[in-house]
C-alpha cells in the first residue's frame, strides 16, 4: 500500500465474475481475515482494519477474526457504519482508497465511488495487491469441462442463445457480455468442476446474433467437445483474450452488461464509441423460470433426496445413544446417504449441523475439531443438500432428540406456521418477494420473535443453490416471483447460546387462477422429507395449518414408500401420522 501510495485497500472478497463461492485462488478474504464465510469484505488501511458480513454469519466471523485485531463490523445493523462513512471515520480528506476493480461489480464500484467523493475520499484501481504477498497462492482452477446431456439440460444450446439473442433486441442491444458462471454453464449446457459445490467453471461469453464467442482455458475442453461446440457456430477463444476482444469491438456496438453481475474493469475497457446498454443479464432471467420439463426432473431428484434423507434418520434413529455421533458424524452421513443416489454429482454446500447452541449460529461450519457430541437432549438442526444432474437440493430440519419445554415447542411451532403459510400463499401476478416475506414472519412478530436472514432465495437447475433474480426477503428487490421460478421457504429462530430451529423446503411457483380480478400464483413444495410432529404444540396451529401438514405427510409417505426398505418405510408411516 505504501509503495503504490494507497491510505487504505477494500478487499470485495470475490473474484472477476461477482460469484459467491469461489475457485481457491480467489478466496482473498478468508486468507487476508480468517473469516471462511460466503459473505462479506475486508477493508485495511495502516492503522486498522474491518470486517463487514451480514447477520447469518456474526458468531462465526466473532469467534474467526477473535485476536486478529480485525473489528467486525454488523451489515444492516443500527449503530454499525457503512464501508465508506467507516473510511471517512478513520480517514483524512483527499486519501487514496485502492480496490481490484476486477473484483468489484460496477454497481459496487460506483456507489462506493460517489459516497467517498462527498466525503473527500478518492477510489482508484489498485489491482491484486495480494499476488505479492500471498505465496502459497493456489492456482486458477483447471478442472475438466463436460456437458450437461439433453436429456437432463432439456433445451439445446442452440435454442437457448436463439432466445438469448430475441431478448436482446428487445431490450435495444445486439451483443451481450455474459460473466456470470452459472448463466454461462446454463447457457452451454456445460459443467465443470472450478468451484466446490457449484458445477460452474470459469469464461466468460460475448452472445450476438452474428457469433458466439466462448471465453476458456482451451485445456479444459476435450477435443471431442471443443469439435462439437464449434460444428454448433461456437467460437473458441482463451479465457485472457476478452479485454482484447472488447478493445476491438466496432463502432456500431450496443453491449447489454448486467452491472450487478459484470466487474467494473470490463466495462472499463470496452471503447468509448460503443453503447453500453444497462440491464439485468438474459440468461439470469431465462434460467430462473424453469421449465415443465425442468421442474419434472427436479421432482425426480427431490425423490432421490428425500430417500436419502430418509435413510439418514433412521440411522440416527438406530445409532443416537448406542453409538459415539457428532455434529460432524451427522454431516458425513447426509453426504454418504446422498452419494448413494442414481445421478448424484456432489453436494450442494457442505452441510450445516448445529445441536444445541450450535444451532443458533444461523451458518455453522462444523468439523471435526469443533464438533459437539449429540445426545438425546434438545434441538438437532442440519441444513444439506446435494447436486444431481436432474436437479439441485437444499433441505433444513429440526428435529427433537427429547420431550421439550414449552417455549421449545412454541418457538419450533411458530416457525412451522411461517413455512406453512408461505407454503400456501396464493398472490396476483407482478408481486414481489419482500411483499410475501411477512407471511413467514406475522406468527413470530406477534410473539415479538424474528430472525435476521432472508425467507427465500432462488435455487439454480444442477447449478448454484444461491441463485437470482428474485427472493423472498425483508429488504427491497424489483424482481417478481413468476411461474417456474425455485424458491427456498425458510422462515427460522433462534436463541444465542441456546438452539437454532429452521424448517426449509424447496417450493416451486406455478399458475393457480385467473379471476375478474386478474391472474393468480401459487406455490407447490418440491422438497419430500418428514417434519417432526413430535416438536409441535397443536394448541398454536388453525385447522387450515394442520390440514396442509397432513396432507404434505400424505404426499410425502405416498413418493417415499415404494422407493425404502420395508423397514424403513414402517418408520416413515410412523413419522408421517396425522396429528
Amino acid at each position: 500500500m505504501q509503495e503504490v501510495s494507497l491510505d487504505a485497500i477494500i478487499i470485495y472478497g470475490t473474484d472477476p465474475h461477482i460469484s459467491e463461492y469461489l475457485p481457491a485462488h480467489w478466496q482473498t478474504r478468508p486468507f487476508i481475515s480468517g473469516f471462511t464465510g460466503s459473505a462479506g469484505m475486508v477493508i485495511v488501511s495502516h492503522e486498522k482494519a474491518a470486517l463487514w458480513t451480514d447477520s447469518r454469519y456474526f458468531l462465526q466471523a466473532d469467534e474467526e477474526l477473535s485476536g486478529t485485531g480485525i473489528e467486525l463490523v454488523k451489515m444492516r445493523t443500527p449503530g454499525y457504519p457503512e464501508p465508506a462513512e467507516w473510511l471517512k471515520i478513520n480517514l483524512k480528506a483527499n486519501s487514496k482508497v485502492g480496490t481490484d476493480e476486477s473484483c468489484i461489480s460496477v454497481n459496487q464500484f460506483r456507489i462506493l465511488q460517489n459516497s467517498l467523493n462527498q466525503s473527500g475520499i478518492f477510489l482508484k484501481e489498485s489491482g491484486d495487491l495480494l499476488k505479492d504477498i500471498w505465496t502459497d497462492r493456489p492456482p486458477l482452477p483447471d478442472s475438466a469441462i463436460y456437458e450437461h446431456e439433453l436429456k437432463f439440460a432439456c433445451t439445446n444450446r442452440q435454442t437457448k442463445i436463439e432466445t438469448i439473442c430475441a431478448e436482446l433486441e428487445k431490450s435495444g442491444a445486439n451483443m451481450q457480455i455474459v460473466t456470470a458462471l452459472d448463466d454461462l454453464a446454463w447457457t452451454f449446457n456445460l459443467r465443470g468442476n472450478d468451484v466446490e459445490c457449484n458445477p460452474v467453471f470459469m469464461a466468460y461469453a460475448a452472445v450476438s446474433r452474428e457469433n458466439t464467442i466462448l471465453f476458456i482455458d482451451g485445456k479444459k475442453l476435450s477435443p471431442e467437445l471443443k469439435n462439437i461446440l464449434q460444428s454448433e457456430g461456437i467460437e473458441i477463444n482463451e479465457y485472457t483474450q476478452l479485454p482484447e476482444f472488447l478493445q476491438q469491438l466496432p463502432e456500431n456496438s450496443q453491449i447489454l452488461l448486467d452491472f450487478d453481475r459484470t466487474n467494473h474493469a470490463i466495462l472499463k475497457t470496452i471503447p468509448e464509441h460503443c453503447k453500453v446498454i444497462e440491464g439485468l443479464s438474459i440468461p439470469c432471467r431465462l434460467k430462473a423460470i424453469k421449465t415443465e420439463a425442468e421442474i419434472r426432473n427436479i421432482r425426480n431428484a427431490m425423490r432421490k433426496d428425500g430417500v436419502a434423507m430418509l435413510e439418514f434418520l433412521y440411522w440416527l434413529k438406530t445409532n443416537l445413544g448406542n453409538t459415539p455421533v457428532t455434529e460432524y458424524t451427522v454431516a458425513e452421513k447426509l453426504i454418504e446417504f446422498r452419494s448413494k443416489q442414481p445421478d448424484y454429482k456432489g453436494i450442494s454446500f457442505f452441510p450445516i449441523v448445529g445441536y444445541k447452541e450450535h444451532g443458533a449460529i444461523v451458518h455453522f461450519h462444523v468439523s471435526e475439531e469443533n464438533a459437539l457430541p449429540i445426545e438425546k437432549n434438545g434441538f438437532l438442526l442440519f441444513d444439506s443438500g446435494g447436486q444431481y444432474l436432474d436437479g439441485t437440493t437444499d433441505i433444513t430440519r429440526t428435529i427433537a432428540l427429547s420431550e421439550l419445554t414449552a417455549q421449545q415447542k412454541t418457538d419450533f411451532t411458530l416457525v412451522l406456521k411461517g413455512m406453512i403459510s408461505l407454503s400456501m400463499a396464493k398472490f396476483p401476478v407482478n408481486t414481489r418477494g419482500y411483499h410475501l416475506d411477512i407471511l413467514a414472519r406475522i406468527d413470530m412478530w406477534q410473539h415479538g420473535m424474528n430472525y435476521g436472514h432472508g425467507t427465500g432465495h432462488g435455487v439454480g437447475y444442477f447449478l448454484n443453490v444461491h441463485e437470482g433474480p428474485m427472493s423472498i426477503r425483508q429488504e427491497f428487490n424489483d424482481r417478481t416471483i413468476e411461474a417456474g421460478m425455485v424458491i427456498s421457504n425458510e422462515p427460522a429462530l433462534y436463541r444465542l447460546g441456546e438452539y437454532g430451529i429452521r424448517i426449509e423446503n424447496l417450493i416451486v411457483c406455478q399458475k393457480a387462477e385467473t379471476t375478474e380480478f386478474g391472474d393468480f400464483l401459487k406455490f407447490d413444495t418440491l422438497t419430500l422429507c418428514p417434519i417432526d410432529t413430535t416438536a409441535i404444540d397443536k394448541s398454536l396451529m388453525n385447522p387450515e395449518e394442520i390440514n396442509w401438514l397432513n396432507g404434505y405427510h400424505e404426499r410425502v409417505f405416498e413418493e417415499l414408500a415404494p422407493l425404502v426398505n420395508e423397514e424403513i418405510k414402517a418408520y416413515l408411516k410412523e413419522l408421517t401420522q396425522a396429528i
